[in-house]
């Protein structure tokens, strides 16, 4: 199949979608009892284009028409390229999810059937209360909830916890994300130093809360420590540091952002009395999604009910939960992170091979010469800092197009996602291409290199 044939059948694939979409519409627009004249005539003029457009899509013929929603153009990079972006890759909805936003796509479609205590981790049908058991289960911890993002995880913890002038500990390389929530419940970040590696180990961790005890006079009021961090995607000490929290009384949050999803997570083993995951960087669900699970000790605190009366009317709502807001993730965020979770669970059992494969590319892109990996390597995650300034870099200094030179070669491969314009340091990601998906990417980096007169070891 030529690029452009793909190209157009691409195209055409949307355009069916897009007619199929206005189907719908003409049934919502109906009566109960059916279609009326007028309805009917735009429903055969409908099939009518679909059928064509199906006959186009076959052949990979025709032209194609405009398919914007709007002002808005669709999103074809994941059928047209592949994509190396650093924190897109593990959230690419599987065709279950795709097929969960179309159906449940309006706003409060997850409350159909919402009946008493009216709570979102409570509904049956569809079975939400089920996935948020599970949840727990694939996590093994005691209890789960859904929220809008990892970050909503970290500020229902520490509003939960942290007191203003509260010291919460956290890694020298945490997400900004921490630090808001920190913040956002009054505390103070105390960050971890790096050993010489980019790693935290479970012994700096031990210097700091005594530092912050010394200092203080009291200990820190939460431990809160990425298993893979996102800046290099160096695995941490997170086993190390959970037996340390447990050994001072602190509580300890696992940051799973890059592993909840991707890789086997066992919150008993890891020590954690929170865990905090990120459905659109790792669970490949639509964002803002993301997960929080507890154990039964903390979960009466983390999971407060209100307790809040009107002065006028007497009302209360207790059964909704404080720091979710009563209700969280709702609609196609859910249903698309429920619909990906069996896969999501299967995956997570390959792990090891998506990792060999990290390290596969790598060794290729290693035959660069003054190409370097700044992540820990061999490599341990799929996720990977790198440094291109020995080699890409040497090129775009000289050339009119500058970094933009190396975006525009690999985009005419049919590689997108790295940082445009980068060719100092910059990051990526491999999670999900199959074997065949690898191995075109690393010769498109090695024939890249040769034609600009690289030296390839």
């Amino acid at each position: 199949m030529t690029e452009t044939k793909k190209s157009l059948q691409i195209q055409k694939t949307y355009e069916a979608l897009f007619a199929l979409e206005d189907l719908r519409e003409i049934f919502r627009q109906s009566l109960p009892t059916g279609l009326d004249d007028l309805q009917q005539e735009e429903f055969s003029n409908t099939i009518a284009k679909i059928k064509s457009t199906i006959l186009d899509l076959e052949k990979g013929e025709g032209s194609a028409a405009c398919i914007r929603i709007g002002n808005l153009e669709p999103r074809t990079r994941e059928e047209e390229f592949i994509n190396i972006h650093p924190i897109q890759a593990a959230g690419r909805l599987t065709p279950e999810a795709r097929k969960a936003i179309i159906s449940y796509g309006d706003g409060y479609s997850t409350c159909d059937h919402c009946r008493k205590p009216f709570r979102l981790d409570r509904i049956t049908r569809p079975p939400i209360e089920e996935f948020h058991q599970d949840l727990a289960k694939f996590l093994n911890m005691d209890q789960a909830r859904v929220v809008p993002g990892a970050r909503r995880g970290f500020q229902a913890v520490t509003q939960s916890l942290v007191e203003k002038g509260d010291s919460v500990i956290v890694s020298s390389l945490a997400h900004y994300t921490e630090f808001l929530a920190v913040e956002v419940a009054g505390g103070v970040v105390r960050e971890v130093a790096l050993n010489e590696k980019n790693i935290v180990t479970a012994e700096a961790t031990a210097q700091k809360i005594e530092d912050v005890k010394h200092e203080s006079g009291e200990l820190p009021k939460l431990i809160m420590i990425d298993h893979f961090d996102y800046q290099f995607a160096n695995e941490h000490d997170v086993y190390g540091i959970g037996k340390v929290a447990k050994d001072y009384g602190i509580p300890f949050l696992y940051n799973g952002a890059y592993t909840v999803g991707v890789m086997p997570v066992d919150g008993r083993k890891i020590g954690a009395d929170f865990i905090v995951g990120s459905g659109h960087k790792s669970m490949a669900s639509a964002a803002p999604s993301g997960v929080l699970a507890t154990t039964d000790e903390w979960a009466p605190k983390l999971f407060r009910t209100t307790q809040m009366v009107g002065d006028l009317t007497g009302r209360k709502f207790g059964v909704k939960e404080v720091e979710n807001m009563g209700c969280t993730l709702m609609g196609a965020t859910l249903l698309s992170m429920i619909a990906s979770f069996p896969r999501v669970k299967e995956r997570t059992a390959a792990w090891d091979e998506e990792v060999q494969k990290s390290n596969y590319f790598m060794e290729q892109f290693l035959r660069i010469q003054g190409s370097k990996v700044l992540s820990q390597w061999p490599r341990k995650h799929t996720l990977t800092k790198v440094d291109t300034t020995g080699s890409f870099d040497v090129v775009a200094r000289s050339h009119k197009r500058r970094g933009f030179f190396f975006s525009d070669e690999l985009k005419d491969r049919g590689i997108i996602g790295e940082f445009a314009g980068a060719t100092r340091t910059w990051k990526l990601n491999t999670f999900g291409q199959s074997w065949d998906q690898i191995k075109y990417t690393c010769e498109a980096f090695l024939d890249i290199a040769s034609k600009y007169g690289l030296n390839i070891n």
